[in-house]
């Protein structure tokens, strides 16, 4: 029975994977392939109950549907509410203006570069960042297409250069301001302070100091070739309503400052919540913002963006997270986790090739799918149990897995940023993804041994 419910699995796996290369809506699919395959575990497994005592509705059949509400209420109590308010801020922030007086802060000084790959290696790094307290893909380009290609067009760096290098700034996702990283986190058992500072940045500066390495010669070889041909310029607008006071950037770094100083790395008697620090920041902003416009009126209709940002962050990313956590939870019912770990065991796999497995995985999927966020909901919730398997370190395994998602969607032609990017310089997008794909490759590379090496 187990070979059977295997092969069901299996399946039902690449089903799921069809679906979302033909573009679907990947939350639908997710969620509707867990739930088949946790009702087909409650056939083919007489005893076998997918929720337990404290949670069952009292039948083996209606809890295959209470899955949906333990699940998402345990999401949206947790991982979902922190995800919704770093979402919610951050659209507070871009609202006021926050957002643009910070990418407006740190690009003056690059500014100052005269030589243009050197100019496009600061750029990078600047970019990455900038990434960990503006944790969107498409807002951050959006912000550097607007802000920093003039930088760099004027220094003589090409379009087409400037594109790759802001297509990859989003490559590295970290930081506890991060979806992907605070679920990373959750999955693990850590905060998100704890993941940030002993598995993603350990892993994260080798990498990207060989993506900006990287960078250096494959711009300069492909602006020699020049084989890009410029059309039509076609750049969204600045989502900010005015320009922010250059001081409104600090809003953005101070929920991680707050983040640090009360976490058990600093403080040993007091932690502050992400939600807290979030919110306690979104509380100074609307404050100055009283101040900054002399009216309350204003400054509280502009603070409600919180909530709309919140909602649409649940839409967007939360929803996907639950059917993740469903799929992941119907694909476990199923037992193919634990033959999986005892096939690896039997031919000698250890915890070094199931980590690169499930990262090539996730990474493929992404590439596929352009959507590292999906790509890596859908596995992440696989990771405890494969670790408990192996006798491994969850984080170890979990860390080059959010990496990969953030890695081959840089690369994919059929990734939002990189199609809004390449709109904004007015090229193909395929021409963005012939400048990305080495540094992305040689960056996974990187990531994946730094990951297997110092984790």
């Amino acid at each position: 029975m187990s070979i059977v419910l295997a092969g069901v699995a299996a399946a039902a796996t690449v089903a799921a994977g069809y679906f979302l290369i033909k573009g679907y809506k990947p939350a639908i699919v997710l969620l509707l392939v867990g739930l088949l395959l946790a009702l087909t575990s409650t056939a083919l497994r007489p005893g076998f109950d997918i929720l337990g005592k404290k949670e069952t509705s009292g039948s083996r059949w209606l809890d295959v549907i209470t899955m949906f509400e333990s699940v998402a209420g345990s999401q949206l109590t947790g991982v979902g509410l922190i995800i919704m308010a770093a979402g919610g801020f951050s659209a507070y922030m871009n609202k006021i203006g926050a957002s643009r007086a910070l990418v407006e802060m740190v690009a003056t000084p690059i500014a100052k570069i005269k030589y243009p790959y050197v100019l496009l290696v600061a750029t990078y790094l600047l970019g990455a960042v900038l990434f960990m307290f503006i944790p969107s893909a498409a807002g951050l380009a959006i912000l550097l297409l607007v802000l920093v290609v003039p930088v760099l067009t004027a220094a003589r760096v090409t379009p087409a250069a400037a594109g790759a290098v802001i297509v990859t700034a989003s490559a590295l996702p970290m930081g506890p301001a991060s979806g992907t990283s605070v679920l990373a986190a959750k999955t693990v058992g850590l905060s998100p302070v704890v993941y940030f500072v002993h598995n993603q940045l350990i892993v994260a500066i080798p990498t990207a100091i060989a993506i900006a390495l990287t960078h250096l010669f494959v711009q300069r070889h492909y602006d020699r070739r020049s084989l890009e041909t410029y059309g039509q310029i076609e750049v969204a607008a600045d989502t900010a309503t005015t320009p922010g006071p250059r001081l409104y950037g600090l809003f953005l770094i101070l929920p991680i400052a707050l983040l640090i100083t009360f976490s058990p790395l600093v403080n040993k008697q007091i932690e502050l919540s992400t939600v807290g620090a979030f919110v306690a920041v979104w509380l100074l902003a609307m404050l100055c913002e009283v101040v900054r416009h002399r009216s309350l009126r204003q400054a509280t209709d502009a603070a409600a963006t919180l909530f709309t940002g919140m909602g649409k962050m649940f839409g967007s990313v939360v929803a996907l997270v639950i059917a993740a956590q469903i799929f992941a939870q119907g694909l476990t019912s199923t037992g193919v986790i634990d033959l999986l770990v005892d096939a690896g065991k039997r031919v000698g796999a250890g915890a070094v090739i199931m980590t690169v497995l499930f990262t090539a995985i996730v990474g493929l999927v992404t590439f596929l799918t352009g959507s590292g966020v999906g790509a890596f909901s859908a596995f992440a919730g696989l990771v405890p149990d494969l670790a408990k398997g192996l006798g491994a370190s969850a984080p170890a395994i979990i860390t080059p897995m959010e990496f990969a998602s953030g890695l081959l969607r840089s690369m994919s032609p059929v990734s939002g940023a990189v199609i809004a990017v390449a709109a904004g310089v007015g090229i193909n997008p395929l021409d963005i993804v012939r400048r990305t794909a080495l540094p992305m490759l040689v960056g996974a590379v990187v990531m994946t041994i730094s990951s297997l090496v110092l984790l």
